[in-house]
């Protein structure tokens, strides 16, 4: 069997690591029950912490670890948890689990975290130069401390090597999922799914994440500005208009609005439109055209591409998936 160590540590979410304990001790196991074939359990699934000690979960859950991770001597993958509380304090406070991420790395095993999870990978010096994936919410946080990691919090799951990452709190399963296909192929791993009423693949998070404004900046025009366009997005703006409002050239505004916001003004305007689309779409009946007008556009078929770019849904999918 293809050995599973799930890594546990105090103020993880109990279920990142229950979840993904069910979903692999399962596979071959569930689907076959239902089917009336003899079950074949694939993965033999273990959770370890350091010294074999019980894990005080986020919530006040206790689970109890099956081994210390300084006794396993060998993994075929290795799963880091979601992080339940602040991360820069769950990091400080277990320092001790970091080389034995690098370890199990350096010996070939396949590391994969889920959501919050990813900063432990990014802690230890893995994920240097790689692609990886975080909850969006984390995503600032994120690249402020590890800037030399190519993060694509948009992305539900990168793979870089042998380093796999999930975006959300719930994506365990995603991510399971996909590691049962790489272990055991697409039919298990679709059996898998379908046995617990599960999708296969998502793909995205975008759709999930709200506007993160950046406003930390110390520029005070700009933040003047981003205020009148978070009031004001319904309204035909140029460029010349704003940079009146704040006494600035546009070739001054431009450079100062992006040294800000990492955004032009533009840009900025297009994420305060589709964040008033999203909250439309969630609440409201009315028409596509009327949403599209209300944001201020006038063209559907331009503002669906630039909500699809967003989000990796249409407006009506999105309607679809997240109507109140």
């Amino acid at each position: 069997m293809h050995v599973v160590t799930i890594l546990g540590f105090d103020q993880a979410y109990a279920s990142a690591i229950t979840g993904a304990l069910d979903l692999f001790a399962l596979a071959g196991v569930t689907w076959q029950r239902m089917q009336g074939q003899a079950p074949q359990q694939i993965f033999k699934v273990q959770l370890a912490s350091i010294g074999n000690k019980p894990i005080e979960c986020i919530n006040h859950v206790t689970i109890q670890s099956q081994l210390a991770i300084e006794n396993v001597d060998h993994t075929d993958i290795l799963i880091v948890p979601t992080i339940g509380g602040k991360p820069e304090e769950v990091l400080s406070n277990n320092r001790n689990l970091l080389p034995f991420i690098q370890h199990f790395y350096d010996t070939g095993a396949d590391i994969a975290s889920n959501c919050s999870g990813a900063f432990f990978l990014a802690e230890s010096g893995i994920l240097d130069n790689k692609q990886a994936t975080t909850h969006w919410g984390y995503a600032e946080l994120f690249e402020q401390r590890y800037p030399c990691v190519a993060l694509n919090s948009n992305q539900l799951i990168t793979q870089d090597g042998s380093i796999y990452c999930s975006g959300g709190g719930m994506a365990w399963f995603d991510l399971t999922l996909l590691l049962i296909e790489r272990y055991c192929g697409h039919d298990v791993a679709s059996n898998t799914a379908k046995a617990h009423v599960m999708d296969l693949s998502r793909g995205s998070q975008a759709a999930y994440a709200q506007l993160r404004s950046k406003k930390y900046h110390q520029d005070q025009e700009v933040l003047l500005l981003q205020e009148w366009l978070e009031n004001h997005y319904s309204q035909a703006i140029t460029l010349a208009q704003l940079a009146k409002r704040v006494s600035m050239t546009p070739r001054t505004l431009l450079r100062r609005f992006k040294a800000a916001t990492e955004q032009t003004p533009f840009a900025y305007l297009q994420s305060i439109r589709v964040e008033a689309a999203k909250k439309i779409l969630e609440t409201q009946s009315v028409s596509l055209e009327a949403m599209t007008n209300a944001v201020g556009y006038e063209d559907l078929s331009s503002f669906t591409r630039l909500f699809k770019s967003v989000t990796g849904l249409s407006p009506s999918q999105y309607r679809k998936k997240f109507i109140r």
